[in-house]
Order: C-alpha cells, then sequence, then structure tokens
C-alpha cells in the first residue's frame, strides 16, 4: 500500500535547481509503487471551505513572481481525474465534512514542482484539495483519515508544503551547511514530536514548540503536513536539509 507524504516543496526554482531534494524525490518515487492517481494538499490553495479540483486537464500556474524566464516556461500537463475529485468530494462529505468541486483550479507549485521532480513525464493523474487554513491542523487530520482508504486503491496522499518557512529571514546566498539555529530547534521538535506522536502537542505547537512563530509567521505551510499524518500512521524521515539558512525542506512519509 501506498503511504501518505509530506514533502518541504521549497522555492519555485526547486523545479530547475533541484539541489538536494530533487535526488531525493526521484529516489523516493522509485521506492514507490507506480500510483494509479495522486492527491495534493498544496499550502497554495488557502480557502475558507473545502474545495476538491475536478479539471480533467488542469492548466499549470506560475503563482509567484520575480524569477527567470526559464522557470515560467515549464509546464506540467499531467491530467486531472474528475471521477476521483467526485469521490474524493463524496468521502469528505461522508466524514462530515461538506466538499464542493472546483472545474477551474489550475495546478499550483505546491503541486507541480515536487510532482515534476518525482513524476517527471507527467502522466499519472493529479487531484487537488483545497487548504481551509482558519480551521487549523484538527481539519487537515480528518481530511487526512477521510482519504485514508484511496491508499488501498493505489492513490498517493501528498501534503506540500514545508516544515519550516519565513521568506523573510532567509539567506538567498547561504549553502545547504548553512542553518539557523532556531529553524533547525523546531524542525528537530516537530521530529520528536510525530516520533512520539504526541497529538495534543502536535496540535498546539504555535505555543509550545521553539521558535514556531519565528519558524511559522502564518502556519499554512506547515498544515499538510497534518494531512499527511492524518492519512497514515507510521512516521518516517526520506530527507532533511535546509536551504537559503532557514527554509526546512524535509520529506516525511507515514505508513
Amino acid at each position: 500500500m501506498l503511504p501518505s507524504l509530506f514533502i518541504s516543496h521549497g522555492s519555485p526554482m526547486l523545479a530547475l535547481q533541484p539541489g538536494a531534494s530533487g535526488p531525493a524525490l526521484k529516489r523516493l518515487a522509485a521506492t514507490l509503487e507506480r500510483p494509479k492517481a495522486i492527491v495534493v494538499v498544496s499550502a497554495h490553495w488557502e480557502s475558507r471551505e473545502l474545495l476538491v479540483s475536478s479539471s480533467p486537464q488542469p492548466q499549470t500556474w506560475h503563482d509567484f513572481g520575480g524569477f527567470p524566464a526559464a522557470l515560467y516556461a515549464v509546464q506540467y500537463p499531467a491530467p486531472g481525474e474528475p471521477a476521483l475529485a467526485q469521490r474524493v468530494s463524496e468521502l469528505l462529505c461522508a466524514a462530515g465534512m461538506p466538499a464542493r468541486l472546483d472545474p477551474q483550479r489550475p495546478f499550483d507549485h505546491g503541486t507541480w514542482v515536487p510532482l515534476s521532480l518525482m513524476y517527471p513525464k507527467a502522466d499519472i493523474p493529479v487531484v487537488q484539495v483545497s487548504l481551509p487554513t482558519q480551521l487549523g491542523p484538527q481539519l487537515q487530520e480528518l481530511v487526512g483519515r477521510a482519504l485514508v482508504g484511496l491508499r488501498e486503491q493505489g492513490v498517493l496522499l501528498i501534503g506540500s508544503g514545508s516544515i519550516t518557512h519565513n521568506l523573510g529571514e532567509l539567506d538567498w546566498h547561504a549553502g545547504p551547511e548553512s542553518i539557523e539555529p532556531w529553524a533547525l530547534a523546531f524542525r528537530d521538535w516537530m521530529i520528536e514530536k510525530l516520533e512520539a506522536g504526541d497529538t495534543a502537542a502536535l496540535h498546539d505547537y504555535r505555543h509550545q514548540a521553539p521558535f514556531a512563530v519565528r519558524s511559522h509567521p502564518s502556519d499554512e505551510h506547515l498544515l499538510p503536513l497534518y494531512f499527511a499524518r492524518g492519512a497514515g500512521e507510521r512516521f518516517g524521515i526520506v530527507h532533511q536539509g535546509f536551504t537559503m539558512g532557514a527554509l526546512g525542506m524535509d520529506i516525511y512519509r507515514f505508513d
């Protein structure tokens, strides 16, 4: 059975400059059974209600600015899968979380950047589920639990965000060996609680974790982790690292 994954997707430039994360994602994909489809919760689809992308052919959205022209030329033409989108919506509704289909939603970079490194042929159908950020970690774990049965049907569930994400404190010239102590302390606390299965602490991370607000001034990039956790059980580390001093690039799996 496929695991659920949490992927720190980093800067959009990861698509062109994959660093250590690109090979890690490629190796991870090679170890997994080929998915029949992929469902992604991305940090870049914040919403007030639960939405599910249902376009049969989503566009590639370059939802950022100020990057080289080559990045805007990247396309990820994976198909959508309206039937799976309908099934996802039904599962969420059955779990008491009404969800509406969105036939217009394109792939944001939280989806297409990591998938372009894992499955570069773009030949696996992809469906996105939105992120109602105001409802916090608890909702995301419930969303994951509602969809866990899809793993047995060959669907790969991915939460795409970042284990730390404070763009205001990044050093764009820092090498991978340069890590801010506060970002490391937060990352290590999260791993400790994930390994211990300490749900109460994880849900209250903004009060309990060291440098929580500094690591996540807003929490949309951490919430996809809770989706992945809700959809799996046994926690494992696939890859660890930082870029630009404080941007966590960890990849986790839940089996």
